[in-house]
C-alpha cells in the first residue's frame, strides 16, 4: 500500500544502496510492485527526516532478477548514491502503483469517517453513526490496520471505550478486513464499520 503526502504526491519507494559504479541504485518499492517504475520520467528524492527534496530526470530503469535498479541524472557514482541512501522516492499520483480491486491509497483513507449502522434497533436504521476518524494505516502482522481516533460525541460508545485512563480520546486499530470493514467510499470519505465490539 503506497503512502501519499501533500498535493497528491506518493511515496512509491526508497533508495537502497548503490549498484555498480555508474550511480545506479537499488529501489525498494513501498507496494511490493515494480512494473510502474518503468513509466517514470522524473522522480523526486526526499529525506523523510528533514523534508529536503530534489527532483531528477530518470535516465534508466532496469530489472535484475527480483530487484529493480534506477539511474537518475546527476548521480553518477556510488558516493553520490550514498548521499540519498534511505531517501523516499516521490511521484505524482499517475505514476503510483495501479490499484486492484478493494485496494486504496493510504492517503485516500486518511480523514475518512468511520461509521456504524446498527442492525438491532440501537440506532436509527436510516442514519449511520460516526464512531471515529481514520488517522493512518499501519502494517500489522496479519495485514493492514486502520488507526481510528474515536469520536468524543458518539452516544453508541461508552466512556470506557472512548477515553483512556487519562481522560484523553482513544486511538484504536481496526483490521482492514471484510469481516470488520464494509463499504469503503473514499470519494465521500466514509468507511463502514461492521461491528462495534472491535473498538473495545
Amino acid at each position: 500500500m503506497e503512502k501519499s503526502n501533500q498535493n497528491d504526491v506518493f511515496i512509491v519507494g526508497f533508495v537502497r544502496g548503490s549498484h555498480g559504479i555508474s550511480g545506479e541504485f537499488k529501489v525498494e518499492s513501498t507496494s511490493g510492485e515494480y512494473e510502474h517504475f518503468a513509466q517514470m520520467k522524473e522522480v523526486a528524492l526526499r529525506n523523510g527526516k528533514t523534508g529536503e527534496k530534489k527532483t531528477f530526470q530518470v535516465e534508466e530503469v532496469k530489472f535484475g532478477g527480483r530487484d529493480l535498479y534506477m539511474k537518475i541524472a546527476g548521480v553518477d557514482n556510488p558516493e553520490s548514491v550514498q548521499k540519498y541512501a534511505k531517501w523516499e522516492i516521490v511521484v505524482p499520483r499517475e505514476y503510483a502503483c495501479p490499484l486492484g480491486k478493494n485496494e486504496w491509497y493510504v492517503e485516500d483513507l486518511k480523514n475518512c469517517s468511520l461509521v456504524y449502522k446498527s442492525k438491532d434497533g440501537l440506532a436509527d436504521k436510516s442514519a449511520p453513526i460516526k464512531v471515529g476518524t481514520i488517522t493512518d494505516v499501519m502494517e500489522g502482522g496479519s495485514g493492514n490496520l486502520l488507526e481510528v481516533l474515536l469520536a468524543e460525541n458518539c452516544d453508541c460508545l461508552t466512556d470506557d471505550v472512548k477515553f483512556d485512563s487519562n481522560g484523553k480520546v482513544r486511538r484504536v486499530y481496526v483490521p482492514l478486513k471484510d469481516q470488520f470493514i464494509g463499504k469503503v467510499d473514499v470519494k465521500n470519505k466514509i468507511i463502514q464499520l461492521m461491528h462495534l465490539w472491535i473498538l473495545e
